[in-house]
């Protein structure tokens, strides 16, 4: 189908059922129950894009199943209908995932095949979209950058979040061979220090030392790409080669931790956040990053997706009962007295 115009950002994560079981540190099945819920690196992003964009301009692919569930199509689509591509797959069981927890300890599977989602997916759907992210191996990543470089006239900044059980120093000349053709490269933390080898312990300085080691391998065209290595409480780093690093604070940071209910998707969701920050703020780095901050503190603050309501009069949303826009400015100020302390 046409699209009228090309949307600003796009993700070709992908959209998952996450299924749930949890035991003891001994292994023993415990009385929590957890119902299937909307997973997905990809919609995570999404949903981080749509705390600041109206539904219009984000764009993702779903992989639609013959059992996919339709309390969840109705989720969904609460968020706006012009968001999500549907992509039938009636030979296809729709995407789930085990997260099973013994202890604190939690592990990740696929129940079911994947199916890739590729930037030629999304010029079948006639859209180029001006930001482009995307979750994988840097293997996986210079496939991508490659048919994006075969599509004449479109160059859009890219936004690329390696996956975690690839984030090993065997992945970095993959890696390397990339990074001129990303505009953004954001690990978070564990995975920076893992791509490099160092078995150091998770500090702001070491996370300085591992972007340094990025920055010299080259990023971006004509090198002007940026590193922002997320953090958790301990917040976000963003540099250049042009642009001396600078901290950003996680909005629920150590002082908050209460608040702080389920930490899955919040690193996608700042990535969505901050591709459009990027837009509202005429591509100020560190604006965009108070924005990403933002919208990942509202999808760790329960399990699964953040509630959005419309106010009918004034069509403004709220996102879990809260102003988006209010927690923006809370965080610019505070960011902004830390400075000048």
């Amino acid at each position: 189908m046409a699209i009228a115009s090309n949307p600003y950002f796009a993700t070709i994560g992908m959209f998952i059922v996450d299924e749930f079981s949890f035991a003891d540190e001994n292994g023993e099945p415990t009385a929590q129950v957890v119902p299937p819920q909307i997973g997905g690196g990809g919609t995570y992003a999404a949903i981080g894009a749509r705390i600041w964009l109206p539904p219009d301009e984000i764009k993702m692919i779903i992989d639609k199943g013959h059992d996919f569930p339709a309390d969840i199509e109705s989720q969904l689509l609460q968020y706006g209908k012009d968001m999500w591509s549907f992509r039938e797959q009636p030979g296809h069981g729709t995407t789930r995932a085990l997260n099973s927890y013994k202890g604190e300890l939690r592990n990740f599977e696929y129940l079911t095949p994947r199916i890739r989602i590729t930037p030629n997916d999304l010029l079948r759907l006639k859209i180029k979209p001006k930001t482009l992210h995307f979750i994988c191996s840097p293997t996986r990543a210079g496939e991508i950058v490659s048919e994006v470089q075969q599509v004449e006239g479109w160059t859009p900044t890219t936004i690329y979040e390696p996956i975690p059980d690839r984030c090993v120093p065997e992945e970095l000349p993959a890696l390397k061979r990339i990074l001129p053709y990303i505009s953004i490269l954001s690990p978070n933390a564990e995975e920076a220090l893992s791509l490099l080898g160092m078995k150091v312990p998770l500090t702001r300085e070491n996370v300085e030392q591992a972007v340094d080691a990025f920055l010299s391998f080259g990023i971006g065209n004509a090198n002007e790409g940026f590193i922002i290595v997320r953090s958790g409480a301990l917040g976000a780093y963003v540099k250049s080669k042009s642009e001396s690093g600078r901290w950003i604070d996680a909005y629920w940071g150590e002082d908050n931790r209460e608040r702080v209910v389920d930490v899955t998707g919040a690193g996608n969701a700042f990535l969505g956040g901050l591709a459009a920050g990027l837009l509202r703020t005429g591509d100020q780095i560190f604006e965009a990053v108070l924005h990403a901050s933002v919208s990942a503190s509202f999808v760790i603050e329960q399990q699964g997706l953040p509630m959005m309501s419309v106010d009918t009069p004034t069509k403004k949303a709220t996102w879990n009962g809260e102003d988006p826009e209010q927690r923006l400015i809370n965080l610019r100020n505070r960011q902004t007295k830390l400075q000048s302390e």
